[in-house]
């Protein structure tokens, strides 16, 4: 088992590297970058769902940033059930997957608190069908952004 503080030291020290290597470089290059998952995530999985100090969370989060904050946070109103079945897929998931119900509760918590205390940054995107909420996020983000770009041009990286 993971301690929680080693786990949170895991993350963001794969977070320096992903900006070091991949988000600072794009955005210096004048490329607009999409990620998965962010430091809300960080906040919300090893603060309010892990329990560590909010504050020792938000301290690595800025050191492992470089101070990179997302100009756009999508949160996804899906049910945690459902959410968790569809994480799952079929095998039992990863270590934060396999957490019980309370746990993942708790991060949703933590994602709504932190979606109130930045109510410009964060977009709530209600449950639908894939094809639902992909037509929400594309207008999202071409409202936000101005963005008229092909998005079957973007790049990927894993």
């Amino acid at each position: 088992m993971v301690s929680p503080l080693a786990e949170l030291f895991l993350y963001e020290a794969d977070r320096a590297q992903h900006i070091a290597q991949i988000i600072r470089p794009a955005l210096e290059a004048g490329e607009n970058v999409l990620c998965d998952r962010f430091f809300d995530s960080t906040t919300a999985y090893q603060a309010f769902g892990r329990g560590l100090p909010i504050s020792l969370v938000e301290e690595l989060n800025f050191q492992a940033t470089g101070g990179i904050v997302p100009d756009l946070t999508f949160l996804f109103e899906t049910p945690i059930e459902e959410g968790l079945r569809r994480a799952r897929g079929r095998s039992r998931g990863d270590r934060l997957e396999e957490e019980g119900l309370a746990f993942h509760e708790r991060v949703w918590a933590g994602f709504t608190e932190l979606s109130q205390k930045m109510p410009r940054r964060f977009r709530l995107m209600p449950a639908g069908t894939i094809r639902e909420v992909h037509v929400s996020v594309l207008e999202a983000v071409t409202k936000e952004f101005e963005w008229v770009g092909n998005s079957s041009r973007a790049k990927t990286q894993p």
